[in-house]
């Protein structure tokens, strides 16, 4: 290739008030690409309303390569053949970040408790662990959390408060199962939720056929409801028959 075709002009937004993120992830993605960048900086509300009128364009970033525009961040990517993300897309990435981020913090707890990564105290606080972030994603938008979880647990439908009480059960539970104290309020919890649970998300998935979203990640997840989310009710109920029989 030329010099001249490895040489891009972009546009974005750079304010006291606001660094457009868009636009820093264009210029980084044009520098891997290598692509010497001419940057220039729309430092005013004036001067962005400017720019997209001569351009006739809605938003910025704006990249041009030879003068040709090629479009904002997304459009960028889809020129050098790079995935686009799409919101409403299906995901498993939350529940993968959770899990692996819940095994290496019990095996964490492992090591320093007891010098040795493979105990059974790190599957307990895996599972434990798992429960309070889980509870954390929850809480952090009851609302939103509520609305999801309304549309498939069968309890919930019947008593809406369960919907916002749900969180702080799991919560409780996981939290006392990584002390490992009261044991008589912690196990009858994490059974009873988890196998409302279960019972749940079997029934709208495998008996109903039905196409949905689950809540265990919170309600703005596009991670669908299946056997995942069956695995979180799965892991309490398990986690609550272990430290019954223990």
């Amino acid at each position: 290739m030329t010099a001249q075709s490895r040489e891009a002009t972009l546009y974005r937004m750079v304010m006291d008030e606001h660094i457009c993120p868009f636009g820093l992830k264009a210029r980084d993605l044009l520098k891997s690409e290598g692509y010497a960048v001419d940057d220039h900086w729309l430092t005013t509300r004036t001067e962005t309303d400017d720019f997209q009128t001569k351009h006739d364009v809605e938003t910025t970033p704006q990249t041009f390569i030879n003068g040709e525009r090629i479009g904002g961040y997304e459009e960028l990517r889809e020129h050098f053949g790079k995935p686009v993300h799409d919101g409403n897309s299906v995901t498993y990435q939350p529940v993968i970040a959770v899990f692996g981020m819940a095994a290496l913090m019990a095996l964490g707890l492992s090591w320093a408790a007891f010098g040795d990564f493979l105990t059974v105290r790190a599957v307990e606080w895996f599972i434990a662990t798992s429960m309070c972030i889980l509870a954390i994603l929850k809480l952090r938008d009851l609302e939103s959390f509520s609305n999801m979880f309304l549309g498939y647990d069968l309890l919930a439908q019947r008593w809406v408060r369960y919907a916002y009480l749900y969180p702080f059960g799991e919560a409780l539970a996981g939290v006392l199962m990584i002390f490992g104290a009261l044991m008589w309020l912690a196990v009858p919890v994490a059974l009873f939720i988890g196998t409302i649970g279960a019972v749940s998300v079997f029934k709208a998935v495998y008996i109903d056929k039905r196409n949905l979203k689950c809540a265990c990640v919170g309600g703005d997840s596009n991670v669908p409801l299946g056997f995942i989310s069956l695995t979180e009710n799965i892991m309490m109920v398990a986690m609550a028959i272990w430290m019954m029989v223990k």
